[in-house]
């Protein structure tokens, strides 16, 4: 193995033979693939929230009532972590985190979809652990796959590419990420960049990287923050053009995503900025993470857009929102860590009910069809209808354990649920 130097950070990477497996030479960094892309994979959910980054899943007949004896599989983890489950190709893919004496090993997993085998267990960094919020780990950002490597990012820990089969392309060094609270923000595919949201206390950036390479495409500063981000990007397309949009701080952005250019801000309310925005309608719909205003914006113009651009905000008060709110039709669902669920009018950002679900909630609830599954740390799932009026139409426990806990967020793929404990991983649900 060879060592290449970038500038201030340092790319692994191995021969050209296992490049192979990863590379398509004939590709430029910033054209989009032409060839089998994950999201187009029967069972793929392929990057956190799933393939369009939106918390909706496309697969039909995912269970609504279930238990303990519908539990297909399970696999205890030889790690431990936040990471959601990623799935394409017959592989899950996770990451994890242990103590070894005053150092951590920061792991990425491969199991087998069908039956939950750990395939392989890559150590991909060995260093100090940073200071981190009692709610966080040291591996909860979720891996990203195109169906043909995979990457990891764990801040101070580096952001790291593998192959399917386990074998490592390349690994970053992105900066020391201070602050006492750890980083959440995944990396993202698009076309054949990967791009990583770098907000940290202090200075922050937005990289996109070559899959191929390991090397910057681009790199745009982002404003220094007092706290830090956690945020995940999704693109959108805007009159046939792509917008990266990515939440923060201080509000949410839009870039270029082959360039990294800033193209517009919408200025928040109050918060960290944690929660990915949903987009659907038309609109992209915005929770700040503390006490503050949900609102909704039209996409498009250039800079400050926040009087021309939002169209509508509500009172929001009460509590931290970790979950990033969905879209179930013209309902916006909001899910507190407290366990208040909302439902607001995504026209008019009326507030339609409010419900106490009970229990606490860190992981994003996703979508099917009509119903809305949301993931409680103590690993029940509540599934609702949501629309004019609130409906809880099923409350599931899976039998999980006094040392377990659940911050990660719900996979579907097939038919089934992937749910992700700190220590475990299950598979609810009957194949399709």
């Amino acid at each position: 193995m060879r060592m290449l130097r970038l500038g201030p950070v340092s790319v692994n990477v191995l021969a050209v033979t296992v490049l192979s497996c990863c590379i398509t030479p004939t590709l430029s960094a910033s054209e989009p693939e032409v060839v089998e892309d994950a999201k187009m994979v029967g069972d793929s959910w392929s990057r956190f929230r799933g393939p369009e980054g939106t918390g909706v899943s496309r697969d039909g007949g995912l269970p609504v009532k279930f238990g303990a004896a519908d539990v297909d599989w399970q696999t205890d983890l030889p790690v431990q972590g936040h990471s959601s489950p990623v799935i394409a190709s017959g592989r899950v893919f996770l990451t994890g985190a242990t103590p070894k004496g005053d150092s951590v090993e920061r792991h990425v997993l491969c199991l087998s979809r069908d039956s939950g085998r750990i395939l392989w267990d890559k150590v991909a960094s060995v260093g100090k652990g940073e200071s981190l919020h009692k709610m966080n780990s040291w591996a909860t950002p979720s891996c990203a796959t195109d169906g043909k490597c995979v990457v990891a990012f764990f801040g101070a820990g580096g952001l790291h590419c593998y192959g399917l089969d386990g074998e490592s392309i390349w690994s970053r060094d992105l900066g020391p990420f201070p602050g006492g609270w750890g980083v959440g923000a995944s990396p993202i595919f698009y076309g054949n960049l990967v791009i990583q949201n770098c907000d940290a206390e202090g200075e922050s950036f937005l990289v996109a990287i070559d899959k191929h390479t390991g090397k910057d495409v681009w790199r745009t500063p982002r404003e220094s923050k007092p706290r830090g981000g956690w945020s995940t990007p999704i693109v959108i397309d805007v009159d046939g053009k792509p917008q990266l949009v990515l939440n923060g701080e201080f509000g949410v952005s839009a870039y270029d995503p082959d360039t990294g250019q800033p193209l517009w801000n919408c200025r928040g309310f109050n918060g960290r900025g944690t929660p990915m925005p949903v987009w659907g309608n038309g609109s992209l719909y915005v929770v700040n993470g503390k006490s503050g205003d949900v609102y909704a914006v039209r996409p498009g113009g250039r800079g400050d857009v926040t009087d021309s651009h939002m169209l509508w905000h509500t009172d929001r008060r009460g509590g931290r929102d970790l979950p990033s709110p969905v879209l179930a039709h013209d309902c916006v669902v909001v899910i507190s860590m407290a366990g208040i669920a909302t439902g607001y009018d995504a026209q008019s950002g009326d507030e339609l009910w409010k419900q106490r679900l009970g229990g606490n909630f860190s992981g994003s609830p996703i979508v099917a069809g009509d119903l809305v599954y949301a993931l409680a740390e103590n690993g029940e799932v509540l599934v609702i209808r949501p629309g004019q009026q609130f409906e809880l139409v099923a409350r599931n426990s899976l039998g999980a354990g006094d040392d377990e806990v659940f911050r990660s967020s719900l996979a579907a793929s097939q038919g089934q649920l992937l749910i992700r404990s700190d220590r475990r991983i299950r598979c609810v649900g009957d194949r399709k």
